[in-house]
């Protein structure tokens, strides 16, 4: 690969940044407070109400799954990474890279944040009154939301980079 002002040696550090950010640092972080948060409050209501703890997992699996969208964006770019004698990887690619490792990751941490507080309150809410539990499912939908729209921003940004992406393409066909 020969360097040039456009396709410096460093432009791969900085898309697997974008990786960086999307699993070990935000998203990551996100499902992991809001597993723990969750978690705190479903161990709260197995003291009291164990019958209750099952229907209680709901917010720590909806935590899970935002760990799940930054796993399947860092594959993705590191899917489209070469080694540096076979590809020529531009800044284009290295800062398309990191922004949409950084919007996955971002949106995971608010949302697991969400789902952890969330959680924590509606179970413990759950255990004093069954009829907030469909209320406590719905708003953690919402909480869940946010991951998923930093996996649509990471999907447009993905196809203004290449209009027929063929790591992409094998995954929607």
């Amino acid at each position: 690969m020969a360097e040039s002002e456009l396709s410096p040696k460093f432009a791969p550090f900085i898309g697997m940044g974008g990786v960086a950010f999307a699993v070990a640092d935000r998203a990551g972080a996100g499902a992991a407070y809001g597993t723990a948060k969750s978690g705190i409050g479903i161990a709260g209501v197995g003291t009291f109400r164990s019958d209750l703890i099952m229907k209680s997992l709901i917010p720590v699996v909806m935590a899970g799954i935002l760990a799940v969208y930054s796993l399947v964006i860092s594959v993705l770019i590191a899917g489209d990474l070469d080694p540096p004698s076979k590809q020529n990887y531009s800044l284009y690619n290295g800062f398309l890279h990191l922004g949409a490792g950084l919007s996955v990751g971002l949106t995971g941490l608010a949302a697991g944040y969400a789902i952890g507080i969330i959680g924590d309150m509606g179970v413990r809410s759950y255990m004093l009154q069954s009829r907030i539990f469909v209320g406590m499912v719905l708003i953690l939908i919402f909480g869940e939301v946010l991951g998923l729209y930093g996996q649509v921003f990471f999907l447009d940004l993905w196809h203004a980079k290449w209009p027929s992406n063929r790591v992409l393409d094998s995954l929607l066909l």
